[in-house]
């Protein structure tokens, strides 16, 4: 038996549409994440200077640009990569401002 739900109300204006996020892509985003936990440490990130994820990027965005989709060494979608180094370097940007 389907209950039906009653009419309500919630106010949600202005608040983040975290559900415009594609499913797939947050769960690429966490591989990378959590395979860098694995190899180099949880928060070890924080420690790492920014330019080096800059470098990290533009590697993973031109080997994206020249047709190749999936980095070999993690088996996962460069672009994954790229959202990961984009998310570190967002993150050290607003540590810098504190």
């Amino acid at each position: 038996m389907t209950k039906k739900i009653k009419d309500g109300m919630k106010f949600d204006k202005g608040k983040a549409m975290y559900d415009l996020i594609d499913p797939d892509c947050l769960e690429d985003f966490a591989e990378v994440l959590t395979l860098g936990a694995i190899k180099y440490d949880r928060d070890n990130w924080k420690n790492v200077e920014p330019h080096k994820y800059e470098a990290a990027l533009f590697r993973h965005f031109q080997a994206y640009r020249k047709g190749e989709m999936i980095d070999p060494e993690s088996g996962l979608h460069h672009l994954s990569h790229v959202m990961a180094n984009t998310m570190f370097l967002y993150c050290h940007s607003k540590m810098e401002k504190g």
